[in-house]
């Protein structure tokens, strides 16, 4: 029996991993806990699994996933969580970012007795402009939506109970929104200030223009939160709202007829009626396709147990 999982996803970083191995063994050991460490190899082309093989050797304790490609951070946590076989489950960044000392402070407030612990980063080390300003903004734009109210969502030191995150399916883009996933299904979400370092080797990963796919996700957790048990409740209320702006046309087209009133501008600008026809219409009908889209592909994976990634092999091999 295993007490905790350390799921890290890796993708080329071959001058990172050894300092990381080093350093999570040497916070693990010091619980005195059984554990395992999952790293999960998405896609690398910079002999990343190269190393991670030879350090196999070094710590037995380490279990590795190679991917057949790159499938993405989401896919690597998933393929994590599928193979985590302790009660908690631990996420952590490979770049040496998220420091693993801070792994016992997530453990205490789950003692606590919190489901799902998030690690937030309140002394960030990454520039303001194209880092740090649009994550307050995301982060505060997601616990909007979503409920949960985090600072810092976008922080992958995290730690959560087995029996929760085994419930929580992931696509697209939704790691960052595990959290709220798991308030979903019943989980108390608690937050804990953690540590942050400076990237040592290699440049991040990620840029400013994630923010759009963020808020496309955004956009389809809110859905799948509030209105996948029942979805005739969205689509119901703009069918209305169409139903209402349409009355009031024909009700303004009626008095004109009937009493005379000069030149409505429905009558005689038609601008005016394709215009929100265009927006309303149009734009509406996209964002209702995308997400009726995104509850068929759910089940589409979940009724036949697909999964998001493909992998080449493991190590140790089965």
């Amino acid at each position: 029996m295993l007490d905790l999982s350390i799921v890290v996803p890796v993708y080329n970083e071959r001058e990172s991993v050894e300092v990381l191995c080093t350093q999570v063994h040497a916070a693990l050991d010091k619980l005195g806990r059984p554990y395992e460490v999952i790293l999960v190899d998405d896609g690398s082309t910079d002999g990343t699994w190269e190393t991670l093989t030879t350090l196999s050797a070094k710590y037995p304790h380490l279990r590795l996933i190679r991917f057949r490609g790159n499938f993405g951070q989401t896919a690597a946590m998933s393929a994590g969580f599928h193979a985590a076989r302790g009660d908690v489950v631990i996420t952590l960044d490979a770049d040496l970012q998220n420091d693993p000392a801070d792994i016992p402070l997530l453990l205490a407030k789950m003692g606590e007795g919190f489901d799902v612990v998030s690690g937030w980063r309140k002394d960030r080390q990454d520039p303001f402009i194209n880092r740090r300003l649009p994550s307050m903004l995301a982060n505060g734009l997601i616990s909007c939506i979503t409920g949960v109210s985090l600072h810092d969502y976008g922080c992958t030191l995290k730690a959560y109970r087995r029996s929760v995150i085994q419930d929580v399916h992931l696509y697209g883009e939704m790691h960052r929104f595990i959290p709220a996933l798991c308030s979903w299904v019943g989980a108390t979400v608690g937050e804990v200030p953690v540590n942050h370092r400076a990237r040592q080797f290699g440049k991040s990963k990620y840029g400013i223009s994630r923010t759009f796919r963020v808020v496309l996700d955004l956009l389809t957790v809110k859905f799948l939160m509030r209105y996948s048990r029942g979805p005739m409740q969205i689509f119901g209320r703009i069918g209305f709202g169409f139903a209402g702006g349409a009355l009031l046309m024909l009700a303004a087209i009626i008095v004109d007829r009937i009493f005379g009133i000069a030149d409505p501008f429905l009558l005689k600008r038609p601008f005016w009626v394709i215009t929100p026809l265009m927006f309303l219409g149009f734009a509406l009908q996209f964002v209702c396709v995308g997400l009726l889209a995104e509850i068929q592909i759910r089940t589409w994976h979940e009724s036949q147990d697909k999964r998001i990634y493909t992998i080449k092999e493991t190590w140790p091999a089965p």
